[in-house]
């Protein structure tokens, strides 16, 4: 899709950054852009980059993402922005000017009439550019630049790296509190090796399409389909070791569901962690392990 150059004729207000995961502070700056944007008749934009900076200097071992491209789109889309600008960022990008980056991309592409921008944000090649640089080209090229301060939340500054080390450890209560909400991972439903309903436990199972996953094990989780739910369920996150498994996959077993739904698009919000993955010495043990897995997500869910 090509950028909607007619929309941002009369100038837009936009924000540049990562924005994974969507946590309170982005939602603070986004709530700014959009009041922005609406008290000048504007169009607001949020720019970001595919694959993320991090990812792309870390290819060999980048962090887990929060949200998938579509989930970030979906996401930035519910909170009102109007553009999502999302260039790929290469060698060219990787090695932009500062001030290239300002006269091609802020004015001349997204014709931006104000710009807000985080307290850690630097841009272009060897993170060069900066906030009394961008002032400066503002005062000439015709735009204002606004710089907000993180959100802190119990003395601690909002970020999506402390995000991911809550997940990782197992800490979705400080998670959940950062973000907002519940940790989230949504996808398609694909038609497994059906493993889990010779078990007793029939599973909807949805590709990661992620290089890191933010969370691996099991997890007392809610549901909600296009048209159903939240229903509550268990759910695995990892590579089945029982089994031989080496790509991670999420698998969800929803309680007291009967429902085909495979080809259809779930969201699955994870509400605690029960446990590690395990390897088994045989299948029987495993069946035993998912009982106390399924009664202890029921209590949780409960509570």
């Amino acid at each position: 899709m090509s950028f909607p150059f007619d929309r941002v004729a009369n100038g837009s207000v936009a924000t540049i950054g990562s924005f994974d995961g969507l946590h309170l502070g982005h939602q603070r700056l986004l709530e700014h852009v959009r009041n922005e944007a609406g008290e000048r008749g504007l169009p607001s934009i949020v720019m970001s980059f595919e694959p993320t900076p991090k990812e792309f200097f870390l290819a060999a071992k980048p962090p887990s993402r929060l949200m998938r491209f579509r989930e970030k789109f979906e996401a930035l889309a519910a909170n009102g922005i109007d553009i999502f600008f999302c260039p790929r960022f290469n060698e060219a990008m990787k090695n932009i000017a500062a001030d290239t980056f300002i006269r091609q991309i802020l004015v001349h592409a997204l014709n931006v009439r104000h710009l807000v921008i985080g307290d850690d944000f630097r841009f272009a090649q060897d993170r060069e550019g900066h906030l009394d640089m961008l002032r400066q080209a503002g005062s000439t090229l015709g735009f204002t630049v606004e710089q907000m301060s993180s959100v802190v939340e119990h003395d601690v500054r909002v970020s999506s790296s402390v995000i991911r080390d809550a997940l990782w450890e197992g800490d979705l209560e400080r998670a959940t509190a950062l973000l907002g909400r519940p940790y989230r991972m949504s996808g398609k439903v694909i038609v497994g090796e059906r493993v889990g309903r010779k078990l007793g436990y029939p599973t909807a199972n949805v590709n990661l399409n992620r290089k890191q996953s933010a969370v691996m094990g099991i997890f007392a989780v809610r549901v909600t389909g296009a048209d159903w739910g939240p229903l509550d369920a268990v759910a695995s996150v990892g590579t089945r070791p029982t089994f031989g498994g080496i790509k991670p996959l999420l698998e969800v077993h929803i309680f007291d569901f009967d429902r085909n739904i495979y080809g259809e698009y779930i969201h699955v919000d994870f509400i605690g962690r029960l446990r590690s993955e395990e390897k088994f010495d045989d299948v029987d043990e495993l069946v035993e392990q998912m009982h106390r897995d399924s009664e202890l997500a029921k209590e949780i869910l409960a509570a």
